[in-house]
């Protein structure tokens, strides 16, 4: 009798021992995903291991995670499209006056060959420069309707490489891998990626499909500091640069069902992965 109340309580133990230990790991998943979520990383994933029903609901808070993400960069696009209708709307106002008030006044007899002549002319073009610095950024909320068709990613990247002939590309696609999306619209996205790449140093483009459509660069890589920032719009770190580029670039999937994010681990072989992902 005593052998099998033993054997009991050992089995009784180890099945307590378990237990914990599994609640112990489902606690540290929740603790990460918690943290990952409250520094604002939506595009960190949960190991999915266990039991199926443990499996099947770190599979959903992944897909959680990315929705939320998804929905926090919508909200924020849309804020940010405000914002600088707002701001381009009120700009326009004031400069519209100045520019016309300039004009008649270095075409007025009295002013033309006198010392006033060239202050003006300085006012008239500087405002022009405003006005026109102003409207770049009339792109972002004045994007056009996409029309979405079945597109062919590899075919849609080995004609994109004869614009680059100086850049060498890796293809990795299979021929049958389609985007439902607007063509045109997508190469404006990356030729926007393109350009940063090539800005950055970059002389090779890796373009493939890993959960995600990766189109990577081996140009210096993005500083993590700045990382959280370059969706931002207007946030730039070059002298010459707009902001508007990939805060552009995003807006556009965006508006077509899709996300534009920059991987926090880049493709083995390249320092700078985005991902377009649905």
């Amino acid at each position: 009798m005593l052998p099998v109340l033993l054997l009991a309580l050992l089995l009784l133990t180890a099945v307590c021992a378990l237990y914990h230990r599994h609640q112990r790991r489902l606690q540290s998943k929740a603790f990460l995903m918690g943290e990952a979520l409250r520094n604002g990383d939506f595009t960190f994933q949960l190991p999915v291991s266990g039991t199926s029903g443990e499996r099947a609901l770190l599979e959903r808070l992944n897909c959680m995670a990315h929705d939320i993400g998804r929905m926090v960069a919508q909200n924020e696009m849309e804020s940010w499209q405000k914002l600088t209708r707002v701001l381009t709307h009120e700009i326009m106002n004031a400069t519209a006056p100045i520019g016309s008030i300039c004009q008649s006044y270095l075409q007025h007899p009295t002013i033309q060959g006198t010392p006033l002549e060239e202050g003006i002319r300085a006012i008239r073009d500087t405002n022009a420069t405003l006005s026109q610095f102003v409207s770049s950024y009339r792109k972002l909320t004045q994007l056009q309707e996409p029309v979405p068709t079945d597109l062919c990613l590899s075919d849609f990247f080995a004609d994109l490489r004869t614009l680059y002939p100086t850049l060498h590309w890796t293809i990795d696609l299979p021929p049958q891998l389609t985007l439902h999306i607007d063509a045109n619209l997508l190469r404006q996205v990356v030729i926007n990626l393109v350009k940063n790449a090539q800005e950055a140093g970059a002389t090779r483009m890796d373009n493939r499909r890993r959960r995600s459509l990766c189109i990577s660069n081996d140009g210096q890589p993005i500083p993590t500091d700045i990382a959280r920032d370059i969706f931002v719009p207007f946030f730039t770190t070059k002298s010459t640069g707009s902001g508007v580029g990939l805060s552009f670039s995003r807006q556009i999937l965006l508006m077509q069902g899709y996300d534009l994010t920059l991987a926090e681990h880049p493709v083995s072989g390249t320092h700078t992965t985005f991902l377009i992902k649905e």
